[in-house]
């Protein structure tokens, strides 16, 4: 490899750590805007957009005007899938405090039927915003397909999941990053993995559209 080579893939390792910071400096920017609890949900769904747009080749794009763009028109739909969790994920954490302190007196099939849950809702938590920046759809069908692509897609469920709380720990035990860094890179693998499913999903849906036309159209004798 020569000196131009290394000068070029610094630059271009260079350019994408900017552009992480920028992208992590504006979430926290417009979670603030909206007061936290009503911009944090909106923030994480621009900041997964624009890394979508990345992802699919849009390298080019003005960061801060698709940002702001994205979190304007999904303000309302992200702040209400939001919420729906925040809430569920308040009572589920309620439930374990209650099942906790009675200890052995509860059935063994409570504790049970209780982590079953919890793996539900954590799937919805993996998969909703990503679902929501991809696809236009109301919050429960969302929901339901979260569900069934967290299922269906297991492997990928896990592999979000560990991007998510690699992020958390590394940041945890280095502080210094979590401005500059954590939610921008764990967006972008999030979004990486859910990408791969998503392109599966339109992929067979546009052999079904072909198929449907072909079948539609008259043969040439």
């Amino acid at each position: 490899m020569n000196g131009k080579q290394i000068v070029t893939k610094l630059d271009y390792l260079l350019h994408w750590i900017v552009r992480l910071v920028m992208l992590n400096v504006l979430w926290i920017v417009f979670s603030v805007f909206g007061l936290v609890a009503g911009g944090i949900f909106p923030a994480t769904t621009a900041l997964l957009g624009v890394a979508r747009k990345w992802q699919m080749g849009e390298e080019d794009l003005k960061i801060w005007n698709t940002f702001k763009q994205i979190y304007r028109q999904e303000f309302l739909a992200s702040n209400i899938m939001g919420w729906i969790l925040s809430i569920v994920g308040i009572i589920l954490y309620v439930n374990y405090r209650v099942l906790s302190s009675l200890g052995d007196e509860i059935v063994f099939v409570v504790p049970f039927a209780f982590y079953f849950i919890v793996l539900f809702y954590t799937i919805l938590v993996i998969w909703s915003f990503p679902l929501l920046t991809h696809y236009k759809a109301t919050c429960l069908q969302h929901f339901k397909n979260g569900i069934i692509i967290g299922l269906s897609k297991i492997h990928y469920t896990i592999l979000s999941g560990t991007v998510i709380f690699a992020g958390l720990y590394f940041s945890l035990s280095y502080p210094g990053v979590i401005p500059f860094f954590t939610v921008s890179v764990i967006g972008m693998g999030c979004m990486w993995f859910s990408l791969q499913i998503f392109r599966q999903l339109d992929g067979h849906q546009n052999k079904l559209s072909n198929t449907s036309e072909s079948e539609e159209q008259p043969t040439l004798a």
